[in-house]
């Protein structure tokens, strides 16, 4: 079941973050999706989950769409939603929003896989996604 609520991330526009026609260079996006998911799962948890159990996450699928770029400067609106599809797989769906824009700039799913030493497909653990 997909969460009715998105999780609210900000991520500022950084100059390093633009490409030469001074928009956010696309593979940075998904930077900023990775900072709104570790927001979510936690630090901690991930921590705990690496260097006690010796398992993580892994990016198995990804497709973004981009509809306006972000610009130096931007303060964007991470909104995040999430749900888990079968007993393997965590998906992630971003909204990047530009201030004051009818529409986000980029939208982003992302399907998360775990995995375990010799990277071998476990089960999504249990645990708690902050909100």
């Amino acid at each position: 079941m997909m969460m009715p609520t998105p999780h609210i991330f900000h991520a500022q526009v950084y100059y390093e973050d633009t490409d030469h026609s001074g928009v956010v260079y696309h593979a940075n996006y998904l930077k900023f999706f990775e900072r709104a998911r570790e927001d979510i799962i936690g630090i901690d948890t991930l921590s705990d989950m690496w260097h006690n159990k010796g398992i993580g996450f892994a990016v198995y699928k990804t497709e973004l769409k981009f509809h306006d770029g972000a610009v130096f400067g931007d303060l964007l609106e991470i909104r995040t939603r999430w749900e888990k599809q079968g007993e393997y797989r965590l998906v992630f769906f971003h909204e990047a929003w530009r201030p004051g824009k009818k529409r986000p700039a980029v939208t982003c799913s992302l399907d998360l896989v775990c995995l375990g030493p010799e990277k071998k497909l476990l089960p999504i653990p249990n645990i708690n996604l902050s909100f």
